[in-house]
C-alpha cells in the first residue's frame, strides 16, 4: 500500500528535525563542502556529523563525492535552500516577541 503524501511530507520533516542537519543544509547553501569544513564550522563530534551526513545522504537531500580522502558534500537541489529561506520568513514572524532569537536568526541569513 503506497504512503500517504501526509505521510510522506512527515517523515520528510522528522529528518529535517535535527539542529546538526540543519546547520549542515545551511552551509551548504554557500556551495559544496568538505568534511573537515563542516565539523570546524559545527563543533561536534565527528561520529555525531558523520551520522547527520548520512541521514541526508540516505534521505537524498545531499550528494556526497570523495577525491582522494576528502569527502565532498553538497546540497541535490536549490529547493532545500528555497525552504529554509521559507523558515526563517516563517520565524520571523512567530519569533517577533523574542528579540534575542530574532536577532540571531536575521544575521544567520546569507546575503544575496
Amino acid at each position: 500500500m503506497p504512503v500517504p503524501l501526509y505521510q510522506a511530507k512527515a517523515d520528510f520533516f522528522r529528518m529535517l528535525g535535527h539542529p546538526v542537519r540543519i546547520r549542515v543544509l545551511e552551509l551548504l547553501q554557500d556551495g559544496p563542502k568538505p568534511v573537515r569544513d563542516l565539523l570546524a564550522a559545527i563543533e561536534v563530534e565527528a561520529s555525531n556529523l558523520s551520522q547527520q551526513l548520512a541521514v541526508l545522504r540516505r534521505s537524498g537531500i545531499v550528494t556526497a563525492t570523495r577525491s582522494g580522502s576528502t569527502v565532498v558534500y553538497e546540497l541535490a537541489g536549490g529547493d532545500v535552500a528555497e525552504l529554509l529561506a521559507a523558515a526563517r520568513r516563517i520565524l520571523s514572524v512567530l519569533l517577533t516577541g523574542r528579540q534575542e532569537l530574532l536577532d540571531e536568526l536575521r544575521a544567520a541569513q546569507p546575503v544575496r
